[in-house]
This record gives structure tokens, C-alpha cells and sequence, in this order.
């Protein structure tokens, strides 16, 4: 007995020395990225003034409104015109400079705080994200308290499947009672959309699209393996993501133009948005182009930590690995990236709304800087650079209420917003070296965007990453 107690005392020891080393841990991640707190930004991130002898991209048309001036308060849109009185207010000269609403990034993985900073850096004032867990409903609510600095952060629920689909990454379900029961929980959670994934059942899929009516809270759409793809249209399910999916699904891993003009048309009948996330396809073929050589480049050093080791790497042998067993795999992930591009200047003809997302934090995609890439692909796929700019700033607000209140510069709206000293609409690639960029009227300079990115660029969190996924794990699996 007296040993067993000595047992006990032992183990009960080591219990509490690995929650004080957790919460040492979390503690410290917690320190490290308190420089978004919003407090510390109260001196130069005003959210109150005018801006004057601005070019104003609206984005509502293609136009730009001339030697205009803005006026801010607290945060939001009040007035626009060419005479603004300017008493008792703060006046910020744009000197003739160009003002565009933030970027959105419709579909992204967040990992921790930093790339929140990261994407601010680069233009993005609105993330999508689309791997819903326990971590992102806190941010959610921070982000809503106007406590972090941080772009309009949306975030989904874990990703439902079927239970077939195997992996840990997903949340798998069996009846469809289990599925309403969760679509109920997540909304009540205060997650914003139900994101569904690759291997939902059709009578799972039918349970989730009548609870999340009941419950009022819209679908993302990973394609179900499944359903067939034209099956898969419904006015709940709010957007359709990945070009890869058209071909691997709809057109059964054939680059059939005339099979594609069928799914356009159901895109453009029905209403749904599609992420088209080029992007994220295209890294495959940097891997398989560039070798080891990628690893080593700029953007993986952005990458979250964890990330690096367990899916990055990981990628990068899978398909350094295919190349071996398989020399013609560069070219082919060449060909169809090549009609991927060719579906986004079809759907872009028929009038699709289409909605910029990258599938940046997974792979080598690093956040923020993937979406001028993204858009940049967009250009090459024969569309303007006001068309391309639409997929990333108004379109998005067509397939989601809940982001009425930015995607433009009209009254009212948030002020999120790119200051450029060349005109987006001639040139996208301005978006890349922003002079400013503003966030509910925050103003981030380029020291502050410097800043932002120096402090994402290999961070030191991977045990905290390791125990937010660990507790994705233990609530939702």
C-alpha cells in the first residue's frame, strides 16, 4: 500500500509538470504574438480622420473617382465626395495615390496568430477559413471584439465526411441524425458556415442541407467523391471550391471542354459561387520543377512550423516520389493546370461568380503572398485586371451575406482598404508593395507591414501549434 501510494504521488507529479509545461507553453505563444493586440497600435492605427486627393477604386464598376477624398469614423465609411469639410479632423494625404478595398482570400487554413499579421501585410483584409477547430472560434471572437489586429476572419466547421473517409484532418460520420445533431452544434458554436469534405454520403449530404436550413448557417463545398458533381448544386451550399475538382470529378480525369461547358452552365444557372484556388494546384508543379529547391525558398520559411514538417515535406516526397516512378507526371500536372486556366476564362465568359481563394497554410502555399499569385493566374486566364480584382474585393460579398459591409468603397462599409501608388486596374501587380494598408480604419504602414512579416517568418510555435491540433483532436474527434 505505502508503495502504491508512492506510485500515485509519482504519476500525479508527472501530471501536473506536463499541464505546467502546456500551459508554459501556450503562455509564451500567447506573448509572442500580443504585438497584434489592438492597444498596441493606438498611436499610429487611427480610426477617425479624412483622406484626401485620393484616386478612389470603387469596385463597383470599372472606374476610378478622381482627386476624391474620404472621411472615416470609427472605423466605417461616412462620406465620400470632392469637398469634405476637413474641421476638428485628422487628414491623411493620399497624394493622388490609389485606394482599393482590401483583398479577400476566400479560402484558407490558419494555424496561429502570425499569419493573421501576415495576411494584413500583403493586402488581405477578409480570410475564409476553411478548417474549422476550436482555436478559430477564439480568434473568431477576439477578432469580432476589435481586440486583434486581424483581417475579417470567417471561419468554417470542422470538415464533415463520410465514414469511409478515413483521417484525422476530418471529423467522420455515420447517420443522419449524427449529421443534424453536429450541423446544430456548430452553428450554436458560432461557427459561420458548415464546411462538408470529399466523402459525404448522399444521405448524409441530404441531412446537413435540411438541418443547416433549419439552423440557418450556409455550406462550403469540398466536392463529395460520392455524388455525382452536378448533383451537387443547392442553395444552401454557398460556394464550390478547387478547379482540380471539375476535372477529377466532373469530367472523370479528362480535359473534356465540351464535358465542361455542362457543369458552366449548372455554375451560371444556379447562382453558386466557385473558388477556383489555381494557386494551390500550381505548387505541384513547382515541386515537381524545382526539386529540393523549393523547400528552401522564401515563402516556406512563412509557413507554420508544424505545417513544414507534417504536410509541406510530406507533399514534397509524395510527388518527388511520383516523378521517380513516373517521369511524364510534370507535364501532365502542367496540362491540366493549363485547363484549369481555360475553365476560369469560360466561367468567366458565362458570367460565374467567382471568388477568390488560394488554399493557402496547407503545402507550400504560404498565406498572404499566394493571393497575388492567384490573381496574377487569373490575368494570365485572359481576364481583365478589373475582372480578376472583382474575384478578390465585390464577388465574395454575392455569396455571402455576412460580408456585405466590405468588398467595396462605398458609405457605410468598413474601411479596408490598399493604398497603391500605381493603379491596380493597369497593373495588379501594385497590390504586391502596398504604401498602406487599413483594417476598420487601423492604418498599417510599411514599417508595420515589414514588421508583420518579420515576425511570421520562422516563428518558433510548433509545440503550441502541435497542442491546438491536439485539442481539435480531443473535441471534435
Amino acid at each position: 500500500m505505502k508503495r502504491l501510494k508512492q506510485i500515485l504521488k509519482i504519476g500525479l507529479a508527472l501530471v501536473v509538470l506536463v499541464i505546467i509545461a502546456l500551459v508554459s507553453i501556450l503562455l509564451i505563444d500567447a506573448w509572442n504574438t500580443s504585438y497584434l493586440k489592438v492597444k498596441n497600435h493606438s498611436e499610429t492605427k487611427r480610426n477617425t480622420y479624412i483622406i484626401k486627393d485620393v484616386n478612389i477604386i470603387p469596385m463597383t464598376s470599372d472606374t476610378v473617382l478622381t482627386n476624391t477624398s474620404i472621411k472615416i469614423v470609427h472605423g466605417k465609411i461616412e462620406q465620400i465626395g470632392k469637398h469634405i469639410d476637413t474641421v476638428d479632423m485628422e487628414v491623411i494625404d493620399a497624394k493622388g495615390a490609389y485606394l482599393s478595398p482590401g483583398l479577400m482570400d476566400m479560402h484558407v487554413h490558419v494555424w496561429d496568430k502570425c499569419e493573421l499579421g501576415l495576411y494584413l501585410a500583403n493586402g488581405v483584409t477578409t480570410i475564409r477559413n476553411m478548417w474549422g477547430m476550436p482555436q478559430h472560434l477564439r480568434i473568431k471572437k477576439e477578432v469580432e471584439q476589435d481586440k486583434l489586429l486581424s483581417p475579417v476572419f470567417l471561419t468554417s466547421s470542422p470538415k464533415l465526411t463520410g465514414k469511409e473517409d478515413l483521417g484525422d484532418d476530418k471529423v467522420q460520420i455515420s447517420t443522419p441524425e449524427e449529421a443534424r445533431q453536429l450541423v446544430t452544434e456548430y452553428e450554436k458554436r458560432g461557427y459561420n458556415f458548415i464546411k462538408t469534405y470529399a466523402g459525404l454520403p448522399e444521405d448524409l449530404e441530404k441531412a446537413i442541407l435540411e438541418q443547416s436550413l433549419i439552423d440557418d448557417i450556409p455550406i462550403v463545398s469540398h466536392p463529395s467523391h460520392e455524388i455525382p458533381y452536378l448533383q451537387q448544386f443547392h442553395p444552401q451550399i454557398k460556394s464550390l471550391e478547387h478547379a482540380e475538382e471539375i476535372v477529377q470529378q466532373a469530367l472523370d480525369y479528362h480535359l473534356d471542354s465540351i464535358g465542361l461547358e455542362t457543369v458552366i452552365q449548372k455554375f451560371a444557372k444556379t447562382q453558386t459561387s466557385f473558388c477556383p484556388t489555381l494557386v494551390g494546384y500550381y505548387k505541384i508543379f513547382e515541386m515537381l520543377n524545382q526539386s529540393e529547391t523549393i523547400m528552401q525558398s522564401e515563402q516556406v520559411h512563412y509557413m507554420n512550423p508544424l505545417i513544414q514538417i507534417s504536410d509541406s515535406q510530406v507533399q514534397y516526397e509524395r510527388w518527388k516520389n511520383q516523378k521517380e516512378n513516373d517521369s511524364s507526371i510534370t507535364a501532365y500536372i502542367l496540362k491540366q493546370h493549363q485547363f484549369h486556366k481555360y475553365c476560369i476564362k469560360k466561367m468567366n465568359e458565362e458570367g460565374v461568380n467567382m471568388i477568390c481563394g488560394t488554399d493557402a497554410g496547407i503545402g507550400i502555399t504560404a498565406p498572404g503572398f499566394s493571393i497575388h499569385e492567384e490573381l496574377a493566374l487569373y490575368k494570365s486566364a485572359e481576364l481583365s485586371n478589373y475582372e480578376a480584382l472583382k474575384t478578390a474585393t465585390i464577388n465574395p460579398t454575392r455569396s455571402h451575406q455576412i460580408l456585405k459591409n466590405v468588398g467595396s468603397i462605398e458609405q457605410g462599409k468598413l474601411a479596408n482598404f490598399i493604398l497603391t501608388s500605381k493603379n491596380p486596374l493597369m497593373d495588379l501587380s501594385a497590390l504586391k508593395d502596398p504604401e498602406w494598408v487599413m483594417i476598420k480604419g487601423h492604418l498599417i504602414d510599411k514599417n508595420l507591414m515589414e514588421e508583420l512579416k518579420e515576425k511570421a517568418r520562422d516563428r518558433k510555435n510548433l509545440f503550441a501549434t502541435a497542442i491546438r491540433y491536439a485539442e481539435y483532436m480531443f473535441i471534435e474527434r
